[in-house]
């Protein structure tokens, strides 16, 4: 796959707001806005909670999965069951739905 830049919009030959750049690469990849991994990535304790925050991390947003990382097997067993409501506190966050499954994985 070859590389091309990013068309530039009409009247567009003034530098722009990183964040407006990142999502417009992250559209063109497929990849959720900035806003959206921000609440995931940065406020992940918030969404969670601190116990489970200290036991895991997200890793990845693809294709409506988010994948997360634990330090041991009963976390995982946690998060699994835990999962929905996870997913329905980022959906709450973001204002609407941005991942429906959840994966986890243990020490990834």
């Amino acid at each position: 796959m070859t590389w091309r830049p990013l068309p530039n919009q009409p009247g567009e030959d003034q530098p722009r707001r990183l964040a407006r750049s990142l999502d417009d690469v992250s559209r063109a990849i497929g990849a959720p806005p900035v806003e959206v991994l921000s609440v995931i990535f940065s406020r992940w304790e918030e969404v969670v909670g601190a116990a489970v925050a200290a036991h895991s991390r997200p890793v990845s947003l693809r294709r409506s999965t988010l994948v997360v990382s634990v330090d041991h097997p009963a976390w995982a067993t946690q998060l699994r069951y835990l999962g929905a409501t996870i997913l329905a506190r980022i959906t709450e966050s973001v204002g609407h739905e941005v991942a429906s499954r959840l994966e986890v994985r243990v020490g990834a």
